[in-house]
């Protein structure tokens, strides 16, 4: 069992080499992009799929309170995992979820965080869909090939694409590009002197 446990943590750290080895670009870009919408007074909406929707509230709150260093709160909010309708029975997994609260609550100039693991998740490709007819930003965290996720975002648009196909690799890279990126804003927003 030991041989097994060591073969899980090596499996775990060869993926965060590789993911170190392609997303130092686009954690870049993705942290600029965050940066550049917090200082124009803009809010980050998060959302992920059911895997994943702790991260995205995660994220939320690393923002509203703070990383490591305490500073002044950052508007974030995780969109509400459940639906409630009078109407209709709906399931738990209904796909318009994410994407009603982002055409309620969402602004001009507002992002869009997604987290998937492999990009096809009827919820996330709605949200990235309804943000998109609002002129948001998408950043989107995802694995594998990227999915129909990939083929949404355009230009201005950052994907952040984890070199992995196994869900739980993904999901724990996504946890370590979430404190990355808390890390890169704060950097940016709250300098502290020497890092």
């Amino acid at each position: 069992m030991q041989e097994s446990i060591k073969s899980i943590f090596t499996e775990s750290i060869q993926a965060q080499i590789a993911a170190g080895e392609v997303l130092p670009d686009a954690l870049e870009s993705a942290a600029f992009t965050i940066v550049q919408g917090l200082i124009n007074g803009n809010k980050l909406l998060c959302c992920g799929a059911d895997n994943c929707h702790m991260l995205a509230e995660h994220m939320a709150g690393l923002l509203v309170n703070f990383y490591e260093t305490e500073r002044p709160c950052l508007p974030a909010v995780a969109l509400a995992q459940t639906s409630v309708h009078l109407g209709q029975s709906t399931t738990s997994d209904d796909a318009d979820r994410f994407s009603r609260q982002v055409r309620a609550f969402a602004q001009q100039g507002d992002l869009l965080l997604v987290i998937a693991v492999n990009g096809n998740e009827k919820d996330i490709v709605s949200a990235a869909e309804a943000a998109l007819t609002k002129d948001m930003k998408v950043i989107a965290l995802v694995g594998d090939d990227g999915g129909e996720l990939t083929g949404l975002l355009g230009p201005s648009d950052v994907e952040i694409r984890v070199p992995s196909k196994r869900p739980s690799r993904i999901v724990e890279s996504h946890l370590f590009i979430i404190h990355c990126l808390s890390q890169l804003i704060d950097n940016a927003l709250f300098p502290q002197g020497e890092q």
